[in-house]
C-alpha cells in the first residue's frame, strides 16, 4: 500500500456519504430485492452463480432480528420464483447473535428449513473473533439434521487449523476465505505471506478430507493454488466452487470460468449499504484510487 492510498483509506470516515455511494455501486446490487434479481440474472447470463446477501450487522434490537428473518425468507422465495441460480448467506449479528445465541439459532434454523424446502443453501457467514464459537456452535447444531448449510472460515485466524480439524468429521460445506475483521496479532496472522500460505494448507487439508470447499479469493496466486490443488486431486468441478465479492476483478471471474471451474458472486443488497461499503472502502487498498477518482469527478477506470 502506498502512503498515498493509506492515507486516503484512513481518512474513509470523512468522505461524503454521496461520494461513497457512488463507489458503493460496483460493489453493492442495490436497495431493492430487484436490484440484486437483476445483478443475478446478468451473471448466471456469464455463467456465474450467485449468494445473496441482505446487508445488515450488529442487531440488538429482537423485532429488527426477527424482520430480518422474514426478509430471508422471502430472498428465498424470490429466488425459487424468479428461477436464478443463487443462494443466501446470512450474519448471525443481524439475525440476533449478539442479542441471544439460541434465539439467533432458531432464526438461522427457520431460514434453513426455508431453503430445503425450495432445494435451496444457506451459507452462515463468520464476523469477528467475538462471534466464532457461537457461530460453530450453531452450525453444528443446524449441520446435525441439515445437509443445507455452511459456514466461513478464516485463514488469518491461529484457530483456523484446529477448526478445520474439528469440523471435517462433519464433511462440512465451508467457504474458505482470508478474514477481513481487524484483528489482534494474538489471535490473527498478520504478515500477507503467513495468511496466504495458512489459506493454501487449510483449503488443502479441507480438500483431500473431503469438504465441499468455497475458494473465496481474489488472489491471482491462491486461485492458482487452488486450480492446481483441486487438479492433483482429480476433483469433479461439483466437488467445490471459486467465490468472489461483486464489482471486484471481473477479468480474474473470466478467467476463473473459462477453465471450466464454478464460481459464486456474493452479491449484497439492502438499505444498509453505507456501513459495508465503508468495511470494503478501509479492507482494499486499490479501492481508495476509486473513491479519489470520484471525489475529482472522474469516472471509474
Amino acid at each position: 500500500m502506498t502512503l498515498f492510498d493509506s492515507l486516503v483509506r484512513h481518512g474513509m470516515p470523512f468522505v461524503p456519504r454521496s461520494i461513497v455511494g457512488k463507489v458503493a455501486r460496483r460493489y453493492v446490487a442495490g436497495e431493492e430485492v430487484s436490484d440484486a434479481v437483476r445483478i443475478i440474472r446478468e451473471l448466471n447470463s456469464e455463467g456465474a452463480m450467485a449468494t445473496v446477501d441482505v446487508l445488515g450487522e450488529e442487531v440488538r434490537d429482537p423485532a429488527r432480528a426477527a424482520a430480518a428473518v422474514d426478509q430471508y425468507l422471502a430472498l428465498l422465495d424470490t429466488i425459487d420464483r424468479e428461477g436464478i441460480d443463487a443462494n443466501v448467506s446470512v450474519k448471525p449479528t443481524m439475525l440476533g447473535l449478539k442479542i441471544d445465541e439460541a434465539m439467533c439459532e432458531q432464526h438461522i434454523a427457520a431460514i434453513v428449513h426455508r431453503a430445503a424446502g425450495l432445494d435451496n443453501f444457506v451459507r452462515i457467514d463468520m464476523e469477528d473473533h467475538t462471534c466464532t464459537d457461537a457461530t460453530l456452535r450453531i452450525y453444528r447444531a443446524l449441520r446435525a439434521d441439515s445437509s443445507n448449510v455452511g459456514v466461513v472460515l478464516q485463514s488469518y485466524l491461529h484457530r483456523t487449523v484446529a477448526d478445520v480439524g474439528a469440523l471435517l468429521p462433519l464433511t462440512p460445506n465451508i467457504r474458505l476465505c482470508k478474514g477481513i475483521y481487524r484483528e489482534p496479532r494474538s489471535l490473527a496472522w498478520t504478515q500477507y505471506e503467513t495468511v496466504r500460505a495458512n489459506f493454501v494448507y487449510l483449503m488443502e487439508k479441507l480438500l483431500e478430507g473431503g469438504a465441499y470447499l468455497a475458494i473465496a479469493t481474489h488472489d491471482p496466486y491462491l486461485v492458482w493454488a487452488g486450480m492446481t490443488a483441486v487438479d492433483r486431486l482429480g476433483l469433479d468441478p461439483q466437488d467445490y466452487e471459486f467465490q468472489m465479492l461483486l464489482g471486484v476483478d471481473p477479468e480474474l471471474r473470466r478467467v476463473i470460468l473459462d477453465r471450466g471451474h464454478r464460481l459464486r458472486v456474493y452479491v449484497p443488497f439492502g438499505r444498509d449499504w453505507y456501513p459495508y461499503s465503508m468495511r470494503r472502502l478501509r479492507e482494499n487498498p486499490t479501492v481508495a484510487h476509486h473513491v479519489t477518482r470520484a471525489m475529482l469527478g472522474l469516472g471509474p477506470r
